[in-house]
């Protein structure tokens, strides 16, 4: 049995309950989660939203955060100009960046989600339109999103992560968090692991709902 948290990160929050930087402080997961021992299972930059799992349980927080098991997460992306078709085909084939090539991933463009307003708001530029795309990948890499979108062209102007394997922000408001019971299946002997068929657990239907 393990726990886990489901939060809806803000826009201008550090995925972590301390902030060493010097100077002026920067909000933390310690405004808004009271609950010791759970620690964050992967990150989200600073200026991104969304989706953010945290949990209590070590082998839990390895299996969602580690690269090997290739979990899959799912982004809402604003991104300058009107996305082409080409520039949809190279992310789904793999981006060229400084760190190598991504896998390859899937993106389509989508309707403005419907979401709520971010604080502040992203820069309107009346000569500039924007779009929408959902972006799914399965690496981790340093601002990969960001660093995907500019590659092709198009700068990213808000970035939300909608899901994390099969856990989705779904009635989540900004600050806003779940907790779920994970049911988590029996640890093969030493030796016999295999990372590549490595799930997350299995949630319960007793969810408790929390307040931020």
């Amino acid at each position: 049995m393990a726990e886990l948290i489901l939060f809806n990160k803000p826009f201008q929050v550090l995925s972590q309950f301390t902030d060493d930087r010097a100077g002026q402080p920067r909000a933390t997961l310690a405004q808004w989660i009271k609950k010791p021992g759970f620690y964050p299972a992967g990150r989200l930059d600073y200026d991104s939203e969304g989706l953010l799992l945290l949990t209590n349980h070590g082998a839990l927080q390895h299996r969602i955060a580690s690269p090997a098991n290739k979990m899959q997460k799912t982004y809402w992306v604003q991104v300058e100009g009107e996305i082409s078709d080409d520039a949809i085909g190279q992310l789904c084939s793999g981006v060229e960046l400084k760190d190598g090539l991504t896998r390859p991933a899937s993106a389509r463009r989508i309707a403005e989600p419907e979401v709520w307003a971010r604080v502040p708001p992203v820069r309107y530029r009346e000569s500039i339109p924007t779009s929408w795309l959902e972006l799914t990948i399965t690496e981790g890499r340093n601002r990969q999103v960001r660093r995907m979108t500019a590659a092709v062209g198009y700068p990213t102007l808000r970035l939300i992560r909608y899901r994390i394997g099969d856990w989705t922000l779904d009635g989540l408001k900004p600050g806003h968090f779940r907790l779920e019971t994970i049911h988590l299946p029996d640890t093969p002997p030493a030796g016999k692991q295999n990372p590549r068929k490595a799930k997350p657990g299995r949630r319960t239907t007793n969810r408790r709902p929390s307040r931020k």
